[in-house]
């Protein structure tokens, strides 16, 4: 008798540190499913946050463009308008 008493309180300790372990495991499951996501969320606010500071950059790098633009016209019209002056100068300076 004193085998079988002992042969099952050997089962059930198996049988309750079974359970324990099964338990601990699916806490820790939990735990780090709650963790994943909270990672997964602070990565999708920051990619956000850096989406929109990437259309920024565009439109600001359009408005860059069109005062590049601009300046580029306002050079060829200048130097137009100094050529023009150069032949003028230069004419007169000529016939005298």
């Amino acid at each position: 008798m004193n085998v079988n008493i002992s042969l099952v309180l050997s089962l059930l300790s198996l049988l309750l540190s079974f359970a324990v372990g099964v338990t601990g495991i699916r806490r820790s499951h939990r735990s780090d499913d709650r963790a994943d996501s909270a990672q997964l969320t602070t990565v999708i606010v920051k990619l956000e946050s850096i989406g929109k500071d990437v259309s920024e950059m565009k439109t600001d790098l359009r408005g860059v463009r069109d005062d590049v633009k601009n300046h580029g016209e306002r050079i060829i019209k200048l130097e137009q308008q100094v050529k023009v002056l150069n032949h003028t100068v230069f004419r007169e300076g000529s016939n005298e």
